[in-house]
């Protein structure tokens, strides 16, 4: 990255502090899927002013925003058997930290894009300080069930990489990031929403409580969502897809620290550790 992404890196930090925010509010819900449900099915709210003021994306554009919406599904449907039978500190950090080097291996032949040796070794350097802080915390508990939630992991790793490369393509495509982003969010979210209110069909009362009591922070959580990927699809257009989705899973670190400054975590040498791996990649990032 050259001088001139300066800009492009600090907007992707931003992006970055902003999804763990939102996933900080996950992890707070007592119902975990249902909030995910309603933080995405309430972008579809933000989307449509979004799409009326951006005008609706290319023709080129709309295969890739098809894809990625069927990704997405597989995506939220591995993101919560993971969550079911791991822990969020066990499972973020291998799904976060895999994806990228799966990006950056498939840059090349899928996007046409080469990063330099030094920017190889900042994505590789901050995938392993992701890894290292948080499996930092990662829980003992029944073994059976860890290996398990480490397969949904990994899988949903594959996912998070898929949809990546697909949106980096589809962003181009495009021409800009408003439209496009507005017409994800709001098609991403209505699928995984009607999953959930069809495996809660049976107590309905119970989830028009829940969502009277959680939407104003559910809100909160929906504009950090739709910012934080807003951010990374528009740095997609000025730096590498490979280079981006390293920087955004620095997400892990501001998940730590949030954790620790908020929830009294104790940080530990294994977390300060990873924490000064993901700094040193991002310099080498910054600097390749």
């Amino acid at each position: 990255m050259g001088d001139t992404t300066l800009p492009v890196l600090l907007a992707v930090l931003l992006g970055a502090l902003l999804h763990a925010g939102w996933n900080a509010l996950i992890k707070s819900a007592p119902d975990k899927a249902l909030n995910t449900a309603l933080i995405h099915g309430m972008g579809t709210l933000l989307a449509v002013p979004l799409l009326l003021f951006n005008g609706p994306p290319a023709a080129a554009a709309w295969p890739y925003l098809i894809a990625s919406t069927l990704i997405h599904i597989g995506y939220y449907t591995a993101l919560a058997g993971a969550y079911k039978h791991g822990d969020l500190g066990l499972t973020y950090p291998l799904m976060r930290g895999s994806a990228p080097l799966l990006v950056a291996l498939g840059s090349a032949p899928l996007l046409g894009e080469r990063l330099s040796p030094l920017a190889w070794a900042g994505v590789v350097t901050i995938c392993a300080g992701v890894l290292a802080l948080g499996l930092s915390s990662a829980a003992s508990g029944d073994e059976r069930r860890r290996r398990k939630a480490i397969r949904y992991a990994l899988l949903n790793a594959v996912f998070i990489a898929a949809y990546t490369v697909v949106d980096g393509l589809g962003v181009r495509a495009n021409g800009g990031a408003g439209s496009y982003v507005a017409a994800l969010f709001l098609l991403d979210g209505l699928p995984y929403l009607a999953l959930v209110l069809w495996q809660r069909r049976a107590r309905l009362a119970e989830v028009r409580a829940y969502v009277a009591e959680r939407w104003p922070m559910a809100a909160g959580g929906t504009a950090a969502s739709l910012g934080s990927y807003g951010i990374a699809l528009w740095a997609m257009m000025h730096a590498p897809v490979a280079t981006v989705a390293a920087l955004r899973e620095t997400s892990v670190l501001f998940a730590a620290l949030l954790g620790t400054w908020l929830l009294r975590e104790r940080f530990g040498w294994q977390r300060a550790a990873g924490t000064l791996i993901i700094v040193a990649g991002i310099m080498a990032l910054r600097m390749g």
